[in-house]
C-alpha cells in the first residue's frame, strides 16, 4: 500500500485533460479498480487518515484525533501523534503478523514502536537538526537503516517533505521489498502534499511533483512485482486540498473572551477553552468538562463567531454531531470553515483574528466537503481490470485489503466488492 499525501482522485482519472503525464498511477484506472473519490475522517488530515487506512474505524475509535496532540500551555515542542501505542483498534500489521506473515512500513504516519512491523523505518522529526537522522535511526528496526544505508548512502530526515525526500525513501522501500519480500509493506509519500499547501492544488508546482513521484510508484511497482509476481498494489491517499486565502485565529478569539490567559513573557499561562486546530476544522476543548456554564458560554462564543462572515466559520457541530462523526470523543465543539480559510496555532496575545493566508492550500475539513475526497486503486492478482468502484467510504479500505491479504480485521463498514 503506497500512500500519495493529498492527492485527489481527479489528477489520475482526468490526468489527460489536465496535463499530467503519470503513466503508472494511469495504469490503475486502465489495468485495476479505483475508487472515484474516498470519503474521508474528522478531520481530513493526515494522521487520522492513515491510522483509518490501516484499521478500518474512526478517529474516536483508534485514538488518532489529530495530527498534534492537545497541548494548550504549549510545552509539547508541536509534538505529534508519531506513536503506536496511541492506536486503540487492531492494525493491519496486527492482523498479518498475527496470522505468520512479515510486515515492513517506511515512514508511514503513527508507527514508531509497532510491534507488528518486523522491519520498520517509521516518520517521526524533532526539530529538523542533523539529530533527527539519529532519531530515526534509533526508532527504527535495529540494524535496518545501517544494512540498507551501506548500499543506498543516507536515509531522508524526518521533516524533509522535499520531492527529494520521497524519491530517497522509495529508493528504502524497494530494496526492502527485495531484501525482505514481506507479505504487506506500507510506504507514505508526503512531496505532493507539501507543494499544494505551499502553491496550490493543481499548480503547475505540483503537478510536476505529482509526476516525479509517479516514477517512484513505477519503481515501486516493478520492484514488488519481482519480487512477489501474484502481489497486489493500492494506492491510497489520506485526503483532498483546497485552495486557500484566509487564516482565522481562533486562540486571539478565546483570549479576547478571556478563556486563554497569556502572560507579561507571552506565554499561555492558564485557559478554561482552548481550540485544537486540524486546518480546515477546529476541535474545541474544555478544562471542565462537566461544566454546563462553560460549556454555555464557549458555545454562545462560537454562536456569535458564526455570525461574523471574517471568521469564515460554516458550521458549527455539538457533542452529539461529534459523536456521528465518530472526531473526537473529548471535544465539546467542532468547527468546520468555509472552503478558502484555514485554522493557525497559537501567536500570541497581538496576533491578528484575520489574515491573508501564508499558504495557498490546506484540508483539515469536515469530510462532508467533495474537494475532500481522496483516492483508493487497486491493481494486481484478481483485479478487475478498469473497474470503477464509486465513492468509497475510508473506513472499508483498510478491510478490503484484509481480504486481499487472507486476514480480519474489525471494521466500521464491510470491504469494498472489487469482483461482481
Amino acid at each position: 500500500m503506497i500512500s500519495i499525501d493529498g492527492l485527489q482522485p481527479a489528477e489520475v482519472i482526468e490526468a489527460e485533460r489536465r496535463g499530467l503525464k503519470i503513466p503508472n498511477l494511469r495504469r490503475f484506472v486502465r489495468e485495476g479498480a479505483y475508487s472515484t473519490g474516498v470519503v474521508g475522517v474528522l478531520p481530513t488530515v493526515t494522521y487520522p487518515s492513515h491510522t483509518t487506512l490501516v484499521t478500518g474505524v474512526v478517529p474516536s475509535r483508534h485514538g488518532v484525533v489529530g495530527n498534534t496532540t492537545f497541548d494548550p500551555m504549549q510545552i509539547n515542542q508541536g509534538g505529534w501523534y508519531w506513536y503506536a501505542s496511541d492506536i486503540t483498534a487492531p492494525t493491519l500489521w496486527d492482523e498479518v503478523k498475527r496470522s505468520g506473515h512479515s510486515t515492513a512500513s517506511v515512514h508511514w504516519p503513527v508507527s514508531v514502536g509497532s510491534a507488528a512491523i518486523d522491519w520498520n523505518l517509521p516518520q517521526i522529526w524533532r526539530t529538523g537538526h542533523a539529530d533527527d537522522a539519529k532519531l530515526v535511526a534509533a526508532l527504527s528496526t535495529p540494524g535496518l537503516l545501517p544494512e540498507l544505508e551501506a548500499k543506498l548512502g543516507p536515509y531522508a530526515p524526518g521533516i524533509n517533505e522535499e520531492i527529494e525526500g520521497d524519491e530517497t525513501r522509495g529508493r528504502f522501500v524497494a530494496e526492502i521489498i527485495e531484501r525482505k519480500k514481506p507479505y504487506l509493506i506500507t510506504a507514505y509519500l508526503t512531496a505532493l502534499d507539501h507543494e499544494q499547501h505551499a502553491h496550490g492544488p493543481g499548480s503547475p508546482k505540483a503537478h510536476a511533483v505529482l509526476e516525479r513521484i509517479d516514477a517512484i510508484v513505477g519503481r515501486l511497482m516493478a520492484a514488488q512485482l519481482a519480487a512477489q509476481p501474484e502481489s497486489v498494489i493500492a494506492i491510497v491517499s489520506d485526503h483532498g486540498f483546497s485552495s486557500i486565502t484566509t487564516e482565522v485565529n481562533f486562540y486571539r478569539a478565546f483570549i479576547d473572551a478571556g478563556l486563554i490567559k497569556v502572560g507579561s513573557d507571552g506565554k499561555i499561562t492558564s485557559w478554561e477553552a482552548a481550540p485544537w486546530t486540524s486546518g480546515g476544522s477546529v476541535a474545541v476543548m474544555l478544562a471542565r468538562p462537566g461544566d454546563a456554564t462553560l460549556e454555555a458560554k464557549v458555545g454562545a462564543l462560537l454562536h456569535r463567531l458564526k455570525s461574523e462572515p471574517a471568521m469564515r466559520i460554516r458550521h458549527v457541530a455539538d457533542r452529539a454531531e461529534i459523536a456521528r462523526l465518530g472526531a473526537n470523543p473529548q471535544a465539546a465543539f467542532y468547527i468546520d470553515l468555509m472552503p478558502d480559510a484555514t485554522s493557525v496555532g497559537f501567536g500570541g496575545a497581538q496576533a491578528p483574528l484575520v489574515k491573508p493566508s501564508k499558504s495557498k492550500g490546506t484540508h483539515g475539513f469536515f469530510p462532508t466537503a467533495t474537494t475532500m475526497r481522496s483516492t483508493f486503486m487497486l491493481i494486481g492478482r484478481g483485479v478487475p481490470a478498469g473497474r470503477s468502484l464509486g465513492e468509497v467510504d475510508m473506513r472499508a479500505i483498510a478491510p478490503t485489503l484484509a481480504s486481499v491479504l487472507n486476514v480480519e480485521i474489525p471494521a466500521d463498514v464491510p470491504p469494498v466488492k472489487i469482483r461482481d
